[in-house]
């Protein structure tokens, strides 16, 4: 596609915020040339080859590389946080779940939304987040292990889609394309510190193209991150001291990726990709009291002020992508084949086994490989398209169809002798050798899309999708779209399709516990002896009916303006379902080999307890996407781009499932979880002014977060040790929000720039928890939602730099 920037359309180039379908900008290459007024060509919810984002049926958003870079967070998830209404990230930052970046769309959790690579379903991480909240038993893409410089931009669409994609595009898609320009070399460099002084980052990012031969191309690109810990909880009430349980893990990130393709003749390509990654990182737990070592001398030796113990993870990520595409008698075709991994090596380190103390003597204090886990998937498909022109029909007929097969494997490996032993390593325990094992399943698929125009305003697109899943069956899917403009400035969509998620490898088989120093609570596997015992019944897939509709209009001359309202009706929702405490948990702990520590006789049975997955509920999600965006032009000095984006969401509890012995699955808490944990709202709203010569660039935008509600345990004893039930709670809402992001560049010349700028400008944080629903003390904030954060301030200095 020829790039090119018509009159006026250099403004879009730099809006912030949320930019969407039909008037979205497109990053063309490294010097952001940009494309206006809808023809960015779109690849993702459709098949028609050269689709304009000006004439998509879907709504979609596409964020270019320079939007990304200028929220001025070093990572992909947080930067695409600052931009997308209708997408958030848990506020996790605890536990290993808080080691793998995850994010969501529309109000639903991140197994909902599918990530693809350059069109390809992207292999999901291994490690899955066990702790209690929206995203607990989720085992998503981790997007952040794809390396930022590598992308030239991201198309999200905001609609199900699994007719056309599969498993998991529930709530959306999320395709990110990579770069592969043949030329250039592009450098930058992010620090940044936040308003505490803590959680310093830096970032390099480095990408650069060249030609093979004269049919093809090279793009490298590389990202290295150094994160260091934030600290966030307020006094144990134990020490009357800060613990630094809460808070932004540590962790060094380096990653690249690899893409090529070569023109074997004039109708064939051969194309790869290599994307690589590996992750140090350290999350830290609650500090154990050196009153619990009285009758373990060797470690009250080690440890004679106590200790804090400290998870970690040694991960690394890999996908390799290569395939054939071309044309033959006017058919495109694609024939590809994916495989990518996760491994990742869970351990615990300044901590204790005491049961192995008290048997043998032995002390260790740090236990590398508690917890392994790897995940892998190997795809293999063919796609084909064509459009048609057939005798007494004056529309294209664009057919597209394609087979897949996948195949999937997740593995977990018992723990090291050391974290199993007994009631295993202090905090996170090693895996017993019986809930280890390597599990698989085949997955086989097809489809079909067949798009055309019934009468030249109003075109229409019928997809379908069979899946046979080796481990849980059939699924059939399908869906409609039609899109009618009766003027150049105003056009209406709508979309019905039903979608689903199929359960994981890893919902179907994890099982871990959790130690904290006076409560202990596990995962156990479905199919475990544990959890039969206990009424557990065999996952089905999850099933949703989605229906979108929309308007996009132009009432006055460059006043865009879209509106999108959507329900999903998700039904068999997965999620740790079956809970049982005290007694009854302890013994389904057992069964599954998972010892308790010997403090756990004095604790309140509320403080033991297990889980495990289940279909627990349906759920009905109804919200509103809104954006408008305009230009105000003032001569030589410059021109200012005005943006307002909103999302608007609510989920409500349909119905709740049982167990095989009637009970309930679900808990207040727990319905909460899935129903309030996401913001009712958030709107970004703000301008940015580019000087007339090009050299300033100042950008100012609030952001709204609307309010979430959870339902709080109570605690009681000294201290608050104990907690007092496992079904009354408290309900506690968390506020409405707003922060303040700026940023200033100067250009210094072609070649470089400067930038300074904040993300919450005035350093805002959640709403504090009441005291009486802290854990000891420390939670100073509600750490299962996904609100604005608990970092507060972030201050940074950006370096750009194009050759």
């Amino acid at each position: 596609m020829k790039n090119f920037i018509p009159k006026g359309g250099l403004y879009l180039s730099f809006l912030c915020g949320v930019f969407q379908y039909p008037y979205t900008v497109l990053a063309a290459d490294k010097n952001n040339i940009t494309v206006n007024n809808g023809d960015a060509i779109i690849v993702t919810g459709t098949r028609e080859t050269g689709k304009k984002a000006s004439e998509s049926i879907s709504p979609i958003d596409i964020i270019s590389a320079k939007q990304l870079t200028q929220t001025g967070m070093p990572s992909l998830r947080d930067a695409l946080t600052q931009l997308l209404p209708s997408l958030s990230v848990p506020n996790a930052g605890f536990d290993s779940g808080a080691l793998t970046d995850s994010l969501s769309l529309r109000g639903l959790n991140s197994n909902e939304t599918l990530v693809l690579v350059d069109g390809k379903r992207r292999h999901t991480t291994a490690n899955l987040s066990a702790v209690a909240g929206p995203q607990q038993g989720t085992t998503p893409v981790d997007i952040d292990m794809i390396p930022m410089a590598a992308i030239d931009h991201i198309e999200v669409l905001r609609d199900g889609a699994s007719a056309q994609y599969g498993s998991d595009a529930v709530a959306g898609v999320v395709n990110v394309i990579l770069k592969k320009q043949d030329h250039g070399f592009h450098a930058q460099t992010l620090t940044g510190i936040t308003a505490a002084k803590d959680g310093f980052q830096q970032g390099v990012y480095l990408d650069g193209g060249t030609k093979l031969g004269s049919r093809g191309y090279l793009h490298v690109s590389g990202d290295f991150l150094r994160q260091n810990h934030t600290y966030r909880s307020s006094k144990d009430l134990r020490t009357n001291s800060k613990d630094k349980f809460l808070g932004q893990p540590e962790q060094t990130r380096e990653s690249f990726a690899i893409k090529g393709g070569y023109e074997i003749t004039d109708n064939i390509e051969a194309y790869g990709l290599v994307t690589y990654a590996h992750r140090y990182a350290e999350a830290n737990e609650i500090t154990r009291l050196a009153s619990t070592l009285t009758d373990y001398p060797a470690y009250a030796a080690i440890y004679p002020n106590g200790y804090l113990p400290v998870d970690t993870i040694n991960e690394n990520d890999w996908e390799i992508t290569g395939g054939l595409k071309g044309q033959i008698k006017g058919w495109n075709w694609d024939v590809s084949s994916v495989y990518g991994r996760d491994y990742d090596s869970i351990g615990v380190k300044n901590s204790a086994n005491l049961q192995l103390s008290k048997d043998t003597g032995l002390a260790p204090t740090n236990f590398k490989n508690a917890q392994r886990f790897n995940n892998q998937q190997w795809s293999n498909s063919i796609d084909f398209s064509k459009a048609f022109h057939i005798n007494g029909w004056p529309h294209v007929i664009n057919v597209a169809g394609g087979a897949t097969h996948r195949y999937e494997s997740y593995t977990i490996g018992a723990g090291s002798f050391e974290s199993a032993y007994g009631s295993g390593s202090e905090a996170l325990p090693g895996i017993p050798a019986q809930s280890a094992g390597k599990f698989s399943r085949n997955v086989f698929g097809g489809y079909f899309d067949v798009a055309t125009h019934l009468v030249k305003q109003l075109q229409i697109d019928v997809a379908g999708r069979y899946e046979h899943y080796s481990d849980v069956g059939d699924t059939k899917t399908g869906k409609v779209a039609l899109r009618y403009d009766p003027f150049k400035w105003l056009g209406f969509r709508g979309t019905i399709s039903n979608a689903f998620h199929a359960p994981t490898l890893a919902q179907e088989y994890y099982s871990a516990v959790t130690f904290y120093p006076t409560q202990a609570g596990g995962i156990i596997s479905p199919s475990s002896v544990g959890a039969l015992a206990n009424g557990s019944e065999k996952l089905k897939p999850e099933h949703s009916t989605n229906i979108t509709a929309g308007v996009t209009f132009e009432p006055i001359k460059r006043l865009h303006i879209t509106a999108d309202v959507y329900q999903i009706k998700l039904r068999g929702q997965i999620l740790p379902g079956g809970n049982i405490y005290g007694d009854q948990a302890s013994s389904a702990l057992a069964l599954d080999g998972f010892s308790l520590p010997a403090a756990a006789a004095s604790w309140t049975p509320a403080s033991i307890y297990a889980h495990w997955f289940a279909n627990v509920a349906n759920t009905r999600t109804r919200g509103i996407d809104i954006t408008a965006s305009y230009p105000t032009y003032l001569g030589d000095i410059g021109h200012i781009d005005w943006s307002v984006a909103a999302n608007i969401n609510r989920t409500i509890l349909t119905h709740q499932g049982k167990d095989a012995d009637g009970n309930d699955l679900l808990t207040k808490q727990s319905i909460a979880y899935i129903t309030s944990a996401y913001p009712r709202s958030k709107i970004i709203w703000g301008g940015q002014f580019t000087s007339g010569d090009k050299k300033w660039i100042v950008g100012l935008h609030e952001i709204r977060w609307g309010h979430t509600t959870s339902q709080l345990s109570y605690y009681g004893g000294a201290a608050n040790t104990n907690l007092l039930s496992n079904y009354e709670f408290f309900p506690f809402h968390n506020r409405v929000k707003y922060t303040t992001n700026l940023d200033i560049t100067y250009r210094v010349n072609a070649k470089l720039a400067l930038t300074a700028g904040a993300n919450n400008l005035f350093n805002r944080y959640p709403t504090r928890l009441p005291l009486a629903h802290r854990y000891i003390g420390i939670h100073k904030y509600d750490m299962n939602t996904s609100q604005l954060g608990m970092n507060g301030g972030f201050y940074y200095f950006k370096v750009d730099v194009s050759l």
